[in-house]
């Protein structure tokens, strides 16, 4: 047991110091100005879409919003019944001064049929910047404007946006906002001071054509599941600078019941563990507060370092929920997140086991360099 406790002892005092660089890297970004560029480079916004979630309306219709002076917008659909034709067709009636186009693509030839629908879209695009932009995704008027300022860099290949999670009506989409609001993007902000940013994560990316084709085009991404962070890898090693923008957007994540959110969880951390191996074992430092209550269960006389573990967690998750993401829900719904963190401990764990992931209806294996193929 003196054994176990000092392990555990050693383990918290490692996330005491990964909360402290939560902390440090959020003030770190926080310096990243915040520009606009009204008069920047033509934008084309690629949009894959697959049935008509809630929601969906008000979502691409920030996109039709943009306040930029030449921007087209693309959309993707399997098959032209899908429920979401007819939601951007609707749009385009409405806006008739967009440039905006629908695309079928048919049944995707590979495993990731984001990643085909991204193909067709980019094949398509008429402008060089390209935002690749999930469906359940809410933006303000100047987004466009932002992402134009950061692209004056010429060094710069992609930018991936952080993202402000919002819960639908069920519990556990709640206790999913929390999660990725404090501990998700905690982790990200420590990754871009420990390594930079040689990664993205979606789920709205913008990059340059000539980035995209450096790596082999989107074709290169059809075989994983995680292809927003292999994205950012390969173009981060063609030699391009890839960064972590200034302008957040707003996530919709749903309304997903108990065993929907379980699958979702489980695909995340499964398909994490194989994109980045050692940085999935390295997350047990980012659960102080499962670590501490161990700690305090096994070792009593603890409990100052365990007390430490707890204020620490919560500085650095209002660190990065509010001062980053400008997050009400964290402020609102504080207490919950002790409860996130003990799920999400328990999630991480899981994560270690198992191969198979359900996507969209359909189940997955998972392979060891972070392709999938559908399972027969």
């Amino acid at each position: 047991m003196a054994l176990l406790t000092a392990a555990l002892a050693a383990l918290v005092a490692g996330a005491l110091a990964y909360c402290a660089l939560t902390v440090f890297a959020v003030r770190h970004y926080l310096r990243t100005a915040q520009r606009t560029s009204p008069s920047g480079p033509p934008i084309s916004v690629l949009k894959p879409l697959a049935g008509a979630e809630d929601g969906l309306d008000q979502n691409l219709r920030g996109f039709f919003e943009q306040d930029y002076h030449d921007f087209e917008l693309l959309f993707a659909v399997r098959e032209a019944s899908d429920p979401a034709a007819a939601v951007v067709e609707r749009l385009r009636a409405e806006y008739p001064q967009v440039q905006a186009r629908l695309i079928t693509t048919g049944e995707p030839p590979y495993p990731n049929a984001k990643v085909f629908s991204l193909d067709r879209m980019t094949a398509a695009a008429r402008h060089d910047l390209l935002v690749m932009s999930d469906s359940d995704i809410r933006v303000t008027p100047d987004l466009l404007q932002r992402i134009a300022a950061e692209f004056e860099d010429p060094r710069l290949g992609l930018a991936t946006c952080p993202y402000r999670a919002v819960p639908g009506d069920s519990f556990w989409s709640l206790l999913e906002a929390l999660g990725m609001n404090t501990e998700f993007w905690g982790g990200i902000l420590v990754a871009r001071i420990v390594e930079g940013m040689k990664f993205a994560v979606g789920p709205t990316i913008a990059a340059r054509r000539a980035a995209v084709e450096a790596i082999g085009g989107m074709e290169r991404l059809k075989d994983y599941l995680a292809e927003d962070f292999v994205l950012g890898k390969a173009v981060a090693a063609s030699g391009w600078l890839v960064s972590l923008s200034a302008n957040a957007v707003e996530h919709h994540i749903g309304s997903q019941g108990l065993r929907a959110n379980i699958r979702h969880r489980l695909r995340w951390a499964r398909s994490t563990r194989r994109s980045r191996p050692a940085g999935y074992i390295g997350q047990i430092f980012t659960y102080p507060l499962p670590l501490a209550l161990l700690l305090f269960t096994t070792g009593p006389a603890w409990w100052p370092l365990a007390a430490s573990a707890i204020l620490l967690r919560a500085l650095a998750a209002w660190a990065v929920a509010g001062w980053v993401l400008g997050d009400s829900l964290t402020a609102r719904r504080w207490y919950l997140v002790p409860v996130q963190d003990l799920a999400s401990f328990a999630f991480w764990i899981a994560g270690f086991f198992g191969t198979t992931v359900q996507w969209r209806g359909r189940s997955y294996t998972l392979l060891p360099d972070g392709r999938f193929r559908l399972k027969c």
